[in-house]
C-alpha cells in the first residue's frame, strides 16, 4: 500500500521499520497512524513516549497524585515547572485545534490493542533527559532557558491547522532544528540527538520482524541514520554528576565570602566587619524576599524568605527557595481543587500564580533567583569595603 510521505520504510537485516513522523498535534496524524497499524498488522508499535509520560497520558487524575512536598524536599521543583510548561503549551495548541497533545500515540497505543501487535515505549523518562539537559548546560545557558520558559507563558499566538501540518515538512523542521542547534548545540545533543540514538536501539531491539514506530516529525531523520547503528542505551540512561566548575562555585562562594567577613574582623577593624555582615544579611534577604513577593508568597513566606537567604547562601546542601517552598505549602496547602484545576490552570498566566501548586514552584524558583543574585550582589559589596 502506498503512503503518504510522512511514513518512510527502513530495512534492517530482517527486519522492516515503518517509520511514521507526526505533528504532537495533529488530527491527521491521529488518522495515519490508524490506518498504517490497521492495514501492516505489524508485529510491534513503538510510539515516542516513555512510562512516566505514557502514564500521565492515560491517568487523567495524575496530578492528585504528587507530593507536593517530596518535589520541593527533593529539589525537583524545577524539572517540574518545565514540565508543566512544556504541558501548558501543547495543551493551548491542541486546544485551539481540538486535538489533545499526543493524541497520536494513545491512538497508536489504542491501535496495537485492536491488531494484537505489542507495544514498546522507546522514549528515554523525562525526568532523565530534563536533567542531562540542565547538568550539561552552562550556568548562563540555564539562565537564558528559564527566561524562555517564563517567557512562553505570555504567548497568546494562535497557530492554525495548515501552519501545524507545516510542521510535518522535512525541509522546514530540518531548519528548525539547525536553528535550535546553532543557538544550544548542547541542548540540541541531549534534547534531540541522544534521544534519536535512544529512540533507534530501542526500535533496533523490538521484538518481531514487522515493525511500526510512531514518533515525532522532528526525530525522523535523525532516527533514519541512527537506526544504522548500535548505541549503549545504559550510557544514554546515566545522569553525569555536576561538573568541577558547578562544584567549585557551590562550595567556593560560601568560603569566600565567610574568608572576607573573617580577614575584614580579624585584619581591617570589627566594625568593617559588622558592616559587611549587616549588608550580607539586607542584600541577599533582601533580594530573596522580593523575589518570593514576586511569586505571591504568603507575608509569612517571605519573611522566611528573608531570614533563610543569607544562611542557605552558605551552605551549599540547602538552598533559600527550598525552605520557602517548604514553608508556602505548610501555610497555603494545596486542595482538592488545585489538583483538579492544575491541567486548566497551567494554560494562563494567571493561573500558575492562582493555584497553590504552581505557586509553591514560582516560589522556589523566584526565592532561588533572588537569593543567587544576592549572593553576587552581597559579596561585591562585601569586597568593597575593604
Amino acid at each position: 500500500m502506498t503512503y503518504s510521505g510522512n511514513v518512510h520504510e527502513i530495512l534492517i537485516d530482517e527486519k522492516q521499520i515503518l517509520l511514521i513522523g507526526t505533528a504532537h498535534i495533529s488530527q491527521s496524524s491521529v488518522d495515519e497512524v490508524n490506518d498504517v497499524i490497521e492495514q501492516e498488522k505489524p508485529d510491534t508499535v513503538c510510539i515516542e513516549l516513555c512510562a512516566s509520560r505514557h502514564q500521565a497520558m492515560m491517568d487523567k487524575d495524575q496530578w492528585k497524585n504528587m507530593d507536593i512536598f517530596k518535589v520541593v524536599r527533593e529539589g525537583k521543583s524545577f524539572l517540574l515547572f518545565a514540565n508543566l510548561i512544556m504541558t501548558a503549551f501543547q495543551k493551548r495548541l491542541g486546544s485551539q485545534l481540538g486535538v489533545k497533545p499526543g493524541a497520536e500515540m494513545l491512538a497508536a497505543a489504542e491501535a496495537s490493542e485492536r491488531v494484537n501487535s505489542e507495544l514498546l515505549l522507546v522514549d528515554r523518562d523525562v525526568k532523565i533527559t530534563l536533567q542531562r539537559t540542565w547538568r550539561g548546560m552552562p550556568f548562563w545557558g540555564r539562565m537564558k532557558v528559564l527566561s524562555q520558559l517564563l517567557a512562553s507563558l505570555f504567548i497568546r499566538e494562535e497557530i492554525s491547522k495548515e501552519e501545524i501540518e507545516k510542521l510535518k515538512e522535512s525541509d522546514a523542521l530540518s531548519e528548525a532544528m539547525q536553528m535550535l542547534a546553532d543557538q544550544s548545540p548542547d541542548m540540541k545533543r541531549i534534547l534531540i540527538d541522544e534521544r534519536d540514538q535512544f529512540m533507534a536501539e530501542k526500535i533496533r531491539q523490538a521484538p518481531g520482524k514487522r515493525i511500526v514506530a510512531v514518533v515525532g516529525a522532528g526525530h525522523v531523520k535523525g532516527l533514519t541514520g541512527e537506526l544504522e547503528r548500535e548505541h549503549n542505551l545504559a550510557e544514554l540512561e546515566t545522569v553525569p554528576p555536576p561538573g568541577k566548575l558547578g562544584i567549585w562555585l557551590k562550595w567556593g562562594i560560601p568560603t569566600l565570602i565567610v574568608g572576607l567577613i573573617g580577614y575584614g574582623f580579624f585584619a581591617v577593624d570589627t566594625d568593617v566587619s559588622i558592616e559587611m555582615i549587616q549588608r550580607w544579611f539586607l542584600i541577599n534577604g533582601t533580594l530573596s524576599a522580593i523575589g518570593t513577593a514576586i511569586a505571591f508568597g504568603h507575608p509569612i513566606t517571605i519573611a522566611t524568605a528573608f531570614v533563610a537567604a543569607p544562611f542557605t547562601s552558605l551552605n551549599p546542601a540547602v538552598a533559600a527557595g527550598w525552605v520557602a517552598g517548604l514553608v508556602e505549602a505548610f501555610l497555603r496547602k494545596p486542595q482538592v481543587r488545585d489538583f483538579e484545576n492544575l491541567a486548566d490552570d497551567i494554560t494562563h498566566l494567571r493561573g500558575f500564580w492562582q493555584n497553590n501548586i504552581t505557586r509553591i514552584l514560582l516560589v522556589v524558583m523566584f526565592a532561588n533567583l533572588g537569593s543567587a543574585i544576592g549572593t553576587f550582589a552581597g559579596g561585591f559589596a562585601i569586597a568593597s569595603l575593604l
